[in-house]
């Protein structure tokens, strides 16, 4: 069986599947998959994509540079970027286009330290922390990839919701990244976040200590300050495990949910998630010293 007629069969299932329009004309797509058998090894990563989507060589080009081209082989898939690449011939081609997501942007990140083998950066609302098949460009290590002088690859050790903003740690090695890892499963990274929350918490008795399991594991967090306004009131908060949307469940769950929280707030605010991770501490691994960054 041809390419041709694989494609038409890949067509006809996504279009089933996922309820997207597929055809095999030169109209421009908004969001499709392709999966390209590589039959020849004389041939660049962007002939094989000209040829088999309805994209221009120019919107190819920035599709790669964005992350949402694969090359499988024999040892595995990974992320292409680079136009010209040769792929060996067997080997299959995969894009996952979404134009929505090739065109969105979000706000620049700020470096805090480069400490060369990892760097503390200041995330903004809206970046991701990890990307998808569709792409990678809005995320915070892509971010670093792109940013550092000089270049070097960057690893997730930790995740901030992407609706959450401020400092967030990227290593530049797999040893690095280790190092961190263990790090945050040994609890010794202390992450405190400062948070304005709805309600009074006057009564409260600090440190208040939350200790609600969150999908059947323990969880902890703390209250350390408070600073009471009207209606709303600005708190520090330390976490002592790492679940997802700890801080955010936890708030909510003792009746005071963060403001502009679309998942777990009243829905009262039209603000964005007023979350920030503004302190980190911990034994740098190559001075062995005490580190601090702070917002």
């Amino acid at each position: 069986m041809g390419i041709l007629s694989k494609n038409h069969q890949l067509y006809r299932y996504i279009k089933k599947r996922y309820n997207v329009a597929m055809d095999t004309s030169t109209t421009q797509e908004s969001r499709f998959e392709r999966h390209i058998v590589v039959d020849s090894s004389a041939i660049s990563a962007l002939s094989h994509l000209a040829e088999h989507t309805p994209l221009s060589k120019q919107k190819i080009k920035n599709a790669m540079k964005n992350g949402c081209v694969w090359s499988e082989i024999s040892t595995g898939t990974k992320r292409i970027r680079r136009s010209k690449k040769i792929l060996p011939q067997g080997s299959t081609l995969h894009i996952y286009y979404d134009e929505a997501i090739q065109n969105t942007a979000v706000k620049k990140a700020l470096l805090v330290a480069d400490e060369g083998e990892y760097s503390i950066w200041n995330k903004p609302y809206g970046m991701y922390s990890q990307g998808s098949k569709w792409g990678d460009h809005c995320t915070i290590y892509r971010w670093a990839e792109t940013q550092l002088k000089p270049e070097r690859p960057a690893f997730i050790v930790h995740r901030l919701d992407r609706a959450a903003s401020g400092l967030i740690i990227i290593a530049h090695t797999k040893k690095m990244a280790k190092y961190f890892s263990d790090l945050f499963s040994k609890r010794q990274i202390e992450k405190r976040y400062n948070a304005t929350v709805e309600g009074r918490l006057d009564e409260l008795t600090l440190p208040h200590k939350i200790s609600i399991e969150i999908d059947g594991k323990p969880a902890v967090s703390r209250i350390l300050t408070i600073e009471q306004y009207d209606k709303t009131a600005s708190i520090s908060i330390e976490i002592e495990t790492g679940r997802k949307h700890q801080i955010r469940k936890h708030l909510s769950e003792i009746g005071h949910p963060i403001v502009g929280d679309r998942l777990y707030g009243s829905g009262e605010s039209e603000e964005n998630l007023q979350l920030q991770s503004n302190y980190l501490q911990f034994t740098c691994p190559t001075t062995k010293t005490k580190k601090e960054y702070s917002l």
